[in-house]
């Protein structure tokens, strides 16, 4: 008995709902041509659907990520970094509360209880009308540095698939991986796992256009931002795989329809009033992002990052702010615009003789860095910009002041700054020698967004 299966797959959407109606249109429309022609159709997600750079995700912490994904009827989903490292643990202990697809997930844990979290299970069993038995597995980056500080323990790949694969040994006809690891980690697992035929990739936002036969695996993967939506056929006979190839499609290039872009400003609109309900501040002057004014929002940040850390030294970067701040009320979605970053506050601890090594390495960089257009890690801007510091000074020789006194090498001193420094390859004094203390219950919109709150109350 013959048994055709079509697998439909999005990944990486990150917020971008322009492309959302066309999307949902062609998942639609397709699986109900699919099944007419006799076949069985899976659609599965593959993580970081949501991005918050986007106001209605920000707005719903999400939740109108979930409304959208439950038009599909995802049969599975796993989740990104964007979900997992962008919300705080409740917030996506919350995040699934309303949606109608099961979450898979097989190397995460909730900290405190050493379990999964009540929201995933760690791997599905789907059986087709035919009786193709299909194991549905999923799995997201396990960043062994950022998790634990939102209380998850993530695990790695090898040790997580010891433990589930066994428990499907014997129930499956074929296995199915949803992995929100990368393309480097999808071709390792392809070479060391043979009971995973399929790998639907993610993460490292790479297009396989016909997929990829990689050692006992199909990979297969469909880009970034929703600019392509993937499919896999499978056809089964006698209960053998006998044949599988990959393909995609380009969304842009699907047709249009009425009320597209109503619905597209909708979102826009929605996440923006939500937001502007949320009153914030009401500032006395305006705030200029442009270095050499009396009233600098750099000053602004770099006093709310010290705050936040509790540290008499800061360090910020202009390309965080990506317009002016006018005089009057500031509103939550004022300051969204501002600083749509996923970058997050971080104490650092470094001895006077590495903080020396570290504000050269800046000046060494910085006319590379000030028109650098960095996208990733955290940031959403557009230029990185120059660093300014808050509480240090270097004069003309190249001499270290620290609040008007010279720099001692073998002093300690305390530095407010961003994971996102720790994380581009430009200052590795602060990998290298810092005593880093990173803070991911808050982005830095919303410590910027406690400090004017606590400075210009409304």
């Amino acid at each position: 008995m013959s048994d055709k299966i079509s697998i439909l797959h999005t990944n990486d959407l990150h917020s971008h709902l322009e492309r959302w109606p066309k999307i949902r249109r062609h998942l639609l429309t397709r699986k109900r041509q699919l099944i007419r022609d006799g076949r069985s159709v899976l659609t599965f997600d593959i993580g970081d659907f949501m991005d918050r750079q986007h106001p209605l995700t920000e707005a719903t912490f999400g939740q109108a990520n979930i409304s959208l994904m439950n038009e599909i009827g995802y049969d599975g989903v796993t989740i990104g970094n964007n979900e997992g490292l962008g919300l705080n643990h409740d917030q996506l202990n919350h995040l699934y509360d309303e949606a109608k697809f099961p979450v898979i997930l097989g190397n995460l844990r909730d900290r405190q209880t050493d379990e999964l979290p009540s929201w995933a299970i760690p791997y599905h069993i789907i059986t087709t009308h035919k009786g193709t038995r299909i194991g549905v597995l999923g799995f997201t980056a396990p960043f062994e540095l950022t998790y634990p500080l939102l209380g998850w323990t993530p695990e790695q790949v090898d040790a997580a698939l010891a433990k589930i694969l066994p428990k499907l040994a014997g129930k499956t006809d074929f296995n199915i991986l949803l992995s929100h690891l990368g393309l480097p980690v999808d071709r390792y697992i392809s070479e060391r796992y043979s009971e995973i035929q399929v790998i639907i990739g993610a993460h490292t936002h790479h297009l396989l256009e016909h997929g990829e036969k990689h050692a006992n695996s199909l990979l297969a993967a469909a880009g970034r931002y929703g600019d392509h939506i993937g499919r896999i056929d499978l056809e089964f006979a006698d209960g053998k795989l006998i044949n599988m190839q990959a393909r995609t499609i380009v969304t842009d290039d699907l047709p249009p329809v009425y009320g597209d872009e109503v619905e597209i400003n909708g979102y826009q609109a929605s996440g923006e009033e939500q937001l502007t309900k949320r009153v914030v501040a009401t500032l006395p002057a305006d705030y200029h992002m442009e270095l050499g004014f009396d009233h600098q929002l750099i000053d602004l940040g770099l006093a709310a990052l010290m705050d936040r850390t509790k540290t008499d030294i800061a360090m910020l970067s202009t390309g965080m702010f990506l317009h002016d701040l006018p005089a009057g009320v500031v509103t939550a979605n004022d300051l969204h615009a501002l600083l749509p970053h996923a970058v997050h506050p971080m104490r650092t601890i470094l001895q006077g003789r590495e903080l020396w090594r570290l504000v050269h390495e800046v000046l060494k960089n910085q006319r590379f860095l000030e028109n650098h257009r960095l996208k990733g890690m955290g940031f959403r801007g557009n230029l990185w910009g120059r660093v300014v510091w808050s509480g240090l000074t270097v004069d003309d020789n190249g001499d270290v002041w620290i609040h008007d006194q010279p720099l001692e090498m073998e002093t300690y001193y305390t530095i407010g700054g961003l994971d996102h420094y720790l994380f581009i390859p430009y200052f590795p004094t602060l990998e290298i020698m810092g005593q880093n203390t990173l803070s991911y219950d808050t982005v830095l919109r919303e410590d910027f967004a406690n400090y004017l709150h606590k400075e210009f109350a409304p």
